[in-house]
């Protein structure tokens, strides 16, 4: 009988079985190094799916030995700890090797180099190719052109979402109950495809968690531990989208052609943020650029053109290193969600790579939220200048971010400028957001629709205007908020405004229905302003409290007695101001205040 020692690969594939059933190996005597035993009881204790195919091929080739006069040996010694962190760099594989010298026998392997290796130490050799069955999958009864994806869980009957982004629902494909030995044969199925197929990929392999790309399935497989049954999750992308097929605005288009080059496409899970990611890439393509993208999985229905990267030993980190010296236009950053992905996401575009990136949020805001923490703020917008909002398969809203130094909006005082991130509606360039730092935290703070009514604000300052020129012809007006206003008159008028005790002052904020700041022309400090809320007062231990109301939580208040400013505060959570016996503000209060109603509280802001 002729000695054959076969090694993991060519077991894992299937081919030995082929081999045998074919009548190419008959009457022989198959030794199976006790090496490979070990090597596959290690994958398959970690809930590898290579593992679990492998033992269940030994155990078929021992049912099946008999019918082809085969006999069966296990050889060899046991692996040690040693030879298995040694596995990666050919440990096992030369253990295996030796046994078919030691034997005299003949290696069968689907590894390439396992078989030069073997030919260069004069170890006769076969290497048996894997050969695509034509076998179809069977979890591919499932679909239809209609199928998102499908949901196979032992125990309970398939399920499949049906429709499209935004318009689809879960529906139960069948009656039947599938099984844990079911969903084992298609587990296997699909892990022996992705060995023998250029199309098939494992992208991910770890305890108890396998992604494989079959063709354009994406398909994650999971077992105990990692999830309390066997679980086996497919999806299908059922529409391939050009540009042309999106209702994009001219603003957007011109964007997406002329400037745009750190892109971030978000929205949340099934949105068709990737269908609008792998359109905008083939775009590219068609415009004569060099397009890549960074996926795992790699699952992106991109052009032929445009190659596809994976995280390279892991990290995308990596892959980058590896991009820039391709030279790439653009990079399609598919998923970016570890804080790593985002600087390297960062660095690219800081280097010159137009980037698109893939984020799931609930809101464009999300979105740009998610940088926040990971990059500094300020180099935020040299990172991001456009970000697309995907809703139900539809471009929902487009953000254009630019940085500028400026009076955030809401603020008046000169001296309170600082950098500040804009976040304008690309559609009609709104200013609807605004980043910047406010003490030690980044802050996103919306603006409102004042911003917008040019118009009426201009009708409202004249009118105003009017009211005051009876003090001083050459009066300046600024409208600071829907209930705000803020006067300046030259010094000598402001007595005549303001009127006893506030009077006169008091009756024009009644006509005019706002809160009126009189100031000096040319002066940034304030004069005494109107409308004092009522408060009560009282008495702890330790405090006098000023208390005005909850309405008032949080903002900020300027005290004064007999029209003298004593401080500024901020109003507390119960809408109290306290302030301790002990300190020199409660002191100058006792001294000047004779009464309660000696005492004044101004709003600074609304």
């Amino acid at each position: 009988m002729s000695k054959i020692v076969v090694d993991t690969s060519v077991i894992i594939n299937g081919q030995l079985i082929t081999q045998i059933e074919s009548g190419n190996i008959q009457n022989s005597e198959i030794i199976i190094p006790q090496a490979v035993i070990d090597e596959l009881q290690s994958q398959a204790s970690q809930k590898k799916e290579q593992g679990f195919v492998g033992l269940e091929e030994i155990k078929k080739l021992k049912d099946i030995s008999s019918n082809f006069g085969l006999m069966i040996l296990i050889k060899g010694n046991h692996p040690s700890t040693d030879d298995i962190k040694m596995a990666g760099s050919g440990r096992i594989d030369a253990m295996i090797k030796d046994l078919a010298k030691q034997n005299n026998a003949i290696l069968y392997t689907s590894d390439q180099v396992q078989h030069l290796v073997s030919q260069a130490e004069g170890i006769d050799s076969i290497l048996i190719k894997p050969i695509p069955k034509e076998t179809q999958l069977e979890f591919l009864k499932f679909f239809d052109s209609d199928t998102m994806s499908v949901h196979l869980k032992e125990n309970l009957p398939p399920m499949g979402k049906k429709g499209k982004p935004g318009t689809f629902s879960l529906t139960k494909l069948s009656s039947e109950i599938l099984s844990k030995e079911h969903l084992e044969f298609m587990a296997t199925q699909i892990l022996e495809a992705a060995k023998i197929s250029d199309s098939n990929t494992i992208e991910i392999s770890k305890t108890g968690a396998s992604v494989i790309q079959h063709k354009d399935y994406r398909i994650a497989i999971t077992r105990p531990p990692f999830s309390e049954a066997f679980e086996i999750t497919i999806v299908h992308p059922i529409v391939k989208l050009s540009l042309n097929d999106y209702d994009i605005s001219e603003a957007l288009m011109t964007r997406l052609s002329d400037r745009a080059e750190g892109i971030l496409i978000s929205g949340a899970p099934g949105s068709g943020k990737s269908t609008l990611a792998s359109g905008l890439a083939n775009f590219y393509n068609s415009h004569g650029k060099i397009v890549k993208t960074f996926e795992s999985p790699r699952d992106l229905q991109v052009d032929p053109e445009i190659t596809q990267y994976t995280k390279l030993d892991g990290s995308f980190d990596n892959t980058a290193d590896i991009l820039l010296l391709v030279r790439p236009d653009y990079t399609i950053f598919d998923e970016v969600r570890r804080r790593e992905d985002f600087r390297t996401f960062a660095d690219l575009r800081l280097t010159g790579v137009g980037m698109i990136g893939v984020v799931h949020a609930n809101s464009p805001l999300d979105a740009i939220q998610r940088f926040i923490g990971k990059i500094e703020l300020g180099i935020i917008p040299n990172v991001l200048d456009t970000v697309i909002f995907v809703k139900d398969g539809i471009i929902e809203k487009v953000y254009d971010l630019e940085l500028k130094v400026k009076v955030p909006t809401g603020m008046t005082e000169s001296d309170l400028a600082r950098p500040v991130i804009e976040i304008r509606n690309l559609q009609d360039n709104v200013l609807e957001h605004e980043i910047y730092t406010f003490g030690e935290e980044n802050v996103i703070v919306p603006i409102t629709k004042r911003a917008q009514k040019v118009g009426i604000e201009k009708i409202a300052e004249d009118k105003i205007r009017e009211v005051f020129k009876r003090y001083d012809s050459r009066v300046d007006v600024e409208i600071l908020s829907d209930n705000k206003v803020r006067v300046l008159v030259d010094k000598t008028s402001i007595p005549s405004i303001i009127g006893k005790g506030g009077s006169n002052i008091n009756e024009i904020e009644k006509q005019l229905n706002v809160h009126i700041d009189v100031e000096e022309k040319n002066s940034t400090s304030n004069f005494v302003t109107s409308s004092d809320l009522s408060f009560t007062f009282s008495e702890s231990k330790t405090a006098l409290i000023l208390a005005v109301g909850r309405e008032y939580t949080s903002m900020h208040a300027d005290i004064y007695v007999n029209n003298k400013y004593i401080t500024s505060v901020r109003i507390g959570k119960k809408g109290q101001i306290k302030i301790p016996k002990r300190s020199d503000m409660a002191r100058n209060l006792m001294q000047l205040a004779s009464s309660q109603n000696d005492i004044q509280i101004f709003l600074k802001d609304f």
